[in-house]
């Protein structure tokens, strides 16, 4: 049986001087930074918990013991048939529906269709005006020709003084 070990010096494979030294003196600092990005992620333990609650549902359907506690009934398939004015109400639309594919044009009477069109009076037209030149004056009002006002309070309040000789009066 042969003896497993490290190799000797001798037995190592040998490295040119170039290399070696090319090697040795590298700077770490010219490469590039880089993110590692982990491809194979491992599922939550939400993920294990859900998938472990979907193993016991199959096994629970799978070893289901079906003499216990089922017991057997019998179906019966009702079918809904529609009411008198449902079916009076359907017949209606699809004669009105032939009647107007089937509808035949030739039969109408030609005619000329004549537009009135009647103008505003000067009193509507006047008051218009108005009413578009008040609102071009609110858009283009500028508030900065507005001048700065102090307001003065006229009615002062009663001094101390005044209220304790109106308490004694």
């Amino acid at each position: 049986m042969a003896e497993v070990g490290s190799p000797g010096l001798e037995n190592l494979p040998k490295v040119e001087p170039d290399f070696k030294s090319e090697l040795e003196n590298f700077n770490h600092d010219h490469m590039k930074k880089t993110s590692t990005v982990e491809k194979c992620v491992l599922p939550s333990s939400e993920d294990v918990k859900q998938e472990k609650q979907h193993a016991n549902l199959i096994q629970g359907v799978e070893t289901f013991d079906k003499g216990h506690g089922l017991r057997r009934t019998s179906t019966s398939e009702k079918q809904v048939l529609p009411s008198p004015e449902d079916v009076a109400a359907e017949k209606t639309q699809q004669a009105i529906l032939k009647g107007v594919e089937g509808f035949d044009a030739s039969n109408l009477k030609h005619t000329d269709t004549k537009e009135k069109v009647v103008l505003p009076d000067q009193e509507v037209i006047k008051s218009e005006k108005i009413q578009q030149a008040i609102f071009k004056g609110v858009e283009s009002f500028d508030p900065k020709n507005l001048k700065h006002a102090e307001t003065k309070e006229s009615n002062s309040l009663p001094t101390s003084e005044e209220i304790n000789q109106e308490k004694q009066a």
